[in-house]
C-alpha cells in the first residue's frame, strides 16, 4: 500500500520536518538504520559455523540457542512498539542501535554456552526491537515523502546483511577470530550508520494510547502476519543454516559456504531495489503470489539437487521470492485504516520477524529428528503458503 491510500486518521503524521531536510537525506537516514540492523545480523550469521565448532554444539543444541535469540526478539516486539508510540520511533531506533552493538560483541566474547545463551537473548531482543521501531520511522518518512519507499529500505537491510556475510567470508579466509571480526567490522559499521542516521526528525508520539505491552495482529492483519511468517521463516533459515547446509549436505568448503547467505542477500537487494517500481505497476496480491512460487522452486532445488552450484542457485531464487513480502506486509500494516501504526507493526512483527527468528531453531529440531534436507523441504511448503495467502495484501 502506498502513501496515497492512507486513511486520514490511519496513522499520526510526523511533526513538521525542518525546511532544509530533503527527501534524499531522510531516505539515507532510514536506509542506514536498516543497513545497520542487517549488517550486524549478517556478520553473526556468517560465523555461526565457528560458534558451533567452538562450543561443540549439535544441530539440536544450536537450534536451542537460536530459540533464545528468537525469544528475545519476540519479547521485545510489543515493548518496542510501546516505546515508539511513547517516545518517538526515531529516537528509540538510534538508542537501540547503540545497545545492540554491545550485545553483538558479547556474543563473540562468550567463553561458554552459559554466557552465549543470555547474550543471544539480549542480541535477539535488540534486533527485534530495532526491527519494529525502524519500520515505524520508515513509514513516517514514507508518508512525508508521499512516495513508496519501504521496499528500498528493506533492500538496504538485505544489502547490509550481504555485506556482513561477505565480511565473514573474508574473516574466515584470513583466519580472523570472531571476536576481532565483530569488534572491527561491527563497531565501524555501527558508528558509520549512526552518523548517517543523525537527521533532525521528530517522530509523533501517542502517550495517551500507546501500543499495549503485548500485541498480536487482529482482523485482516492476522493473514498479513501469516504471510510475513511464511517469508520470514525461510529468510531466517537461510541466514542461520545456509552455511551449515552447504557444508554438511553439499560438501562445500567453509569459506565458500559463507557466500550462500551473501548471494541470497544480493538477490534480495536487487529485487527490493526494483520493488517500489514493481509495486507501482503490479498489484500487491499478484506480486506476492508470483514471489511465493519463485521461492518454492528455489527451496526445492536445494533439496532435490544437493550440489553446491545448484544449491546456491536455489538460494538466489529464494532471495528473489522472499524479497518483496516483508515490504508489502509492513507497508500494509503501517497504513492500516483502523489499527495505530505502533500496535499494527508490533503485532505483524510478532508473526513476521518472530518467524525469521523461530525458523532457525525449528530447522534445527526437524534436522535432528530427520535430516537437514527434510527441514529445507518444509521451506518449500511455507513458500507455497505465501502464494495462497497473497490476497491478504489487497488494498481496502
Amino acid at each position: 500500500m502506498t502513501s496515497e491510500h492512507i486513511a486520514p486518521d490511519a496513522a499520526p503524521s510526523h511533526a513538521p520536518a525542518p525546511a532544509d531536510l530533503t527527501r534524499p537525506s531522510a531516505w539515507r537516514a532510514i536506509a542506514a538504520m536498516f543497513a545497520l540492523n542487517g549488517g550486524l545480523f549478517g556478520i553473526w550469521a556468517s560465523r555461526i559455523p565457528a560458534f558451533k565448532t567452538a562450543h561443540d554444539l549439535s544441530h539440536a543444541e544450536l537450534g536451542g540457542l537460536l530459540l533464545l535469540l528468537a525469544g528475545g526478539a519476540i519479547c521485545a516486539f510489543p515493548i518496542a512498539g510501546r516505546l515508539a508510540d511513547t517516545y518517538g520511533a526515531a529516537a528509540v531506533t538510534r538508542a537501540i542501535a547503540a545497545a545492540k552493538l554491545i550485545f553483538f560483541v558479547a556474543l563473540a566474547a562468550s567463553p561458554s554456552i552459559w554466557f552465549l545463551a543470555p547474550a543471544l537473548f539480549l542480541f535477539g531482543a535488540a534486533h527485534g526491537a530495532m526491527d519494529v521501531t525502524m519500520n515505524a520511522w520508515g513509514a513516517e518518512v514514507e508518508r512525508w515523502a508521499k512516495r513508496p519507499q519501504m521496499s528500498s529500505y528493506h533492500a538496504m537491510w538485505s544489502l547490509g546483511a550481504g555485506l556482513g556475510a561477505a565480511s565473514g567470508y573474508g574473516a574466515i579466509s584470513l583466519e580472523i577470530a570472531p571476536l576481532w571480526h565483530f569488534i572491527a567490522i561491527g563497531g565501524t559499521w555501527t558508528a558509520l550508520m549512526l552518523w548517517i542516521g543523525q537527521i533532525p526528525w521528530t517522530s509523533p508520539t501517542n502517550r495517551s494510547n500507546p501500543a499495549p505491552v503485548f500485541s498480536l495482529p487482529t482482523g485482516p492483519l492476522v493473514l498479513v502476519g501469516l504471510l510475513a511468517l511464511g517469508a520470514s521463516m525461510g529468510e531466517g533459515a537461510i541466514a542461520d543454516w545456509s552455511a551449515v547446509y552447504l557444508v554438511d549436505i553439499g560438501n562445500a568448503p567453509e569459506n565458500w559456504a559463507a557466500m550462500g547467505y551473501a548471494l541470497f542477500s544480493v538477490a534480495m537487494v536487487a529485487m527490493r531495489l526494483a520493488g517500489d517500481q514493481i509495486t507501482r505497476h503490479v498489484p500487491p496480491v499478484t506480486a506476492a503470489r508470483i514471489s511465493g512460487f519463485v521461492a518454492a522452486i528455489g527451496a526445492l532445488l536445494t533439496v532435490l539437487f544437493p550440489v553446491p552450484a545448484i544449491m546456491l542457485t536455489g538460494f538466489v531464487l529464494m532471495g528473489l521470492g522472499y524479497a518483496l513480502i516483508f515490504p508489502l506486509a509492513f507497508s500494509r500494516a503501517a497504513n492500516d485504516p483502523v489499527v495505530p501504526p505502533g500496535k499494527a507493526l508490533a503485532g505483524t512483527a510478532t508473526f513476521g520477524y518472530g518467524g525469521m527468528l523461530l525458523g532457525p531453531p525449528l530447522i534445527g529440531f526437524i534436522a535432528n529428528a530427520t535430516s537437514l534436507r527434510v527441514s529445507f523441504a518444509v521451506l518449500a511448503g511455507l513458500a507455497l503458503m505465501i502464494a495462497v495467502l497473497a490476497s491478504a495484501l489487497r488494498r481496502t
